[in-house]
């Protein structure tokens, strides 16, 4: 079946393109509270379930074991920007396991800021791997793998101890198999598993309630939570969704990007998980659909509310600044 359009785009008062995309709520018990879509039709997470991903380095006590901040943890969780904090805070998680950039094997690519890519390049700089958006989750990784006595030479491959434990992790937290017939390959080399989108809402129920999860898992996903929540620069970047989301709403949501339209989100006050996926891959489409669930969901103060209205229905402009349309959501998401 097709997915129902759930955000369009307009050009004056003119619908100018629609996004169709799907939508699952669920609460830690398993239990649907919104689904919009073909919700069981498997889907790639990407970065939306790092925070997941995080969690073994926390549960084995090997964060502590290398002393890491909050900023730290909250990078290891990040799909960042390249910014100067940024890079400085993946060389330091490095650093803290006795390695360097040279052991990080996600590959290079310009800062994701332009900004930031065009003051590095003003200073006849170049990019490292510690610039690309995925560093933080990596460094996290090297410093699982030397806290567990295994070599982190080719961590990124999925029989590695490192992947092993993550794989575990994810599976445990959404209930869905990880197996190889529905793997493949994340753009920083790491593997990565389609699963549907109820699943990763349940996970991420869990995830912000600690409902069936061990002592020790729960701790770490509090940690985490905790850690995003007070900095919410490290997981995107200045002027991110991401960060504005969790800059206005600190513990009351955890969200997280993913690549190609996808989204997911923990509300821990209401013990809900969010996952959800624009079908075309559009981010535009993937925030719009966040941000009102958000609104729908949460109780907001005049604050918060300000912040992610805005979020939910961004104002589009040309290049002279003129405002030309906007993005906006369909009753579908909103009734």
């Amino acid at each position: 079946m097709d997915n129902p359009f759930l955000v369009e785009v307009t050009r004056g008062h003119v619908v100018e393109s629609r996004h169709r995309g799907s939508v699952a709520v669920v609460d830690a018990e398993g239990s649907t509270v919104l689904s919009l879509g073909d919700v069981e039709r498997r889907v790639f997470p990407r970065s939306a379930v790092k925070a997941i991903q995080a969690l073994p380095l926390l549960e084995n006590g090997i964060a502590d074991k290398y002393g890491l901040t909050d900023e730290e943890i909250a990078l290891a969780c990040a799909s960042h920007s390249g910014e100067p904090e940024h890079a400085a805070a993946a060389a330091s998680m490095l650093a803290k396991a006795g390695l360097g950039e040279p052991c990080l094997e996600c590959g290079v690519h310009w800062p994701m800021s332009e900004a930031a890519a065009r003051a590095l390049a003003a200073q006849g700089g170049q990019p490292t791997q510690l610039h690309n958006n995925c560093s933080g989750k990596h460094a996290g990784f090297i410093c699982l793998a030397c806290g567990l006595g295994e070599d982190p030479k080719g961590y990124v491959s999925a029989h590695h101890p490192v992947q092993q434990a993550v794989r575990h992790a994810l599976e445990d937290l959404t209930g869905a198999s990880h197996t190889d017939d529905v793997s493949g390959t994340d753009g920083c080399s790491i593997p990565t598993y389609a699963i549907p989108l109820p699943a990763l809402a349940f996970g991420f129920a869990r995830f912000g309630t600690g409902i069936g999860l061990s002592e020790g898992c729960r701790g770490a996903a509090e940690r985490i939570r905790r850690a995003v929540a007070r900095h919410p620069f490290m997981v995107a970047g200045t002027g991110r969704f991401d960060t504005r989301l969790m800059e206005a709403l600190r513990e009351r949501a955890f969200v997280k990007v993913g690549a190609e339209g996808v989204y997911c989100a923990a509300f821990p006050e209401l013990g809900y998980g969010v996952a959800l996926k624009a079908d075309d891959g559009g981010t535009r489409a993937a925030e719009a659909m966040m941000a009102a669930l958000v609104l729908r969901f949460l109780k907001l103060d005049d604050g918060e509310r300000a912040v992610v209205e805005e979020l939910a229905q961004p104002v589009l402009k040309n290049w002279n600044g003129i405002e030309v349309g906007r993005i906006r959501v369909t009753r579908e998401l909103l009734a």
